[in-house]
């Protein structure tokens, strides 16, 4: 199941216990396989960045580089087309959905309030991540 997921539900999983974390723990167990677009991987190098994570980080004991490494290697990593036309009033919204356009996603998980109002995009749903554990459990036991 291809599976793209934003950069708030990968600093969630990350960090945090919770259904972000399971999201993570689907791929790591090979149930599901997320894909991630540079620009995605990009922005996250970014919000790692942030001052208010730094504590988080360094209670991993790693930098910020073996993190998005680790990361990185969970995922497969693409180069996305952009959308022909913006669809989000965010642009890291619009790259998180030319990354599902571009390898055909099964379905996003976000925790972005505007990319889950959008409920589905190009007959993608989007989904927050409890949502997503449901759907995909259905899916995964039959």
């Amino acid at each position: 199941m291809r599976v793209v997921i934003d950069t708030n539900i990968a600093i969630s999983g990350l960090f945090w216990q919770g259904a972000p974390r399971e999201v993570l723990e689907l791929a790591r167990s090979s149930s599901i396989r997320l894909y991630l677009s540079s620009d995605l991987l990009q922005e996250l190098d970014e919000v790692l960045h942030r001052p208010k994570f730094a504590i988080r980080i360094a209670r991993t004991n790693q930098s910020i580089e073996t993190i998005l490494q680790n990361f990185a290697a969970l995922c497969t990593v693409i180069t996305a087309p952009p959308l022909p036309q913006p669809v989000a009033s965010d642009a890291d919204d619009d790259a998180v959905l030319a990354c599902a356009v571009a390898i055909d996603a099964a379905v996003i998980v976000s925790g972005d309030r505007h990319l889950l109002d959008l409920v589905t995009y190009a007959g993608i749903p989007i989904f927050a991540a409890h949502h997503f554990l449901q759907w995909a459990e259905a899916r995964l036991s039959s």
